[in-house]
């Protein structure tokens, strides 16, 4: 049997990033409850291969 799990970060932006979040009403109703609960970040984002952000 195959991984039922291979992440990609490409996919994982292009699905769950800031500017996809921002094209619907429901993605950005999504940003606001999380502005609203304070969450640190918002979406996900991918860290850069050497150490910063």
């Amino acid at each position: 049997m195959n991984p039922s799990y291979r992440p990609r970060n490409k996919r994982r932006v292009s699905k769950h990033g800031f500017r996809t979040r921002m094209e619907s009403r429901w993605g950005r109703a999504t940003l606001s409850r999380r502005r609203k609960k304070g969450r640190k970040q918002l979406t996900v984002s991918i860290g850069s291969k050497h150490g910063s952000r």
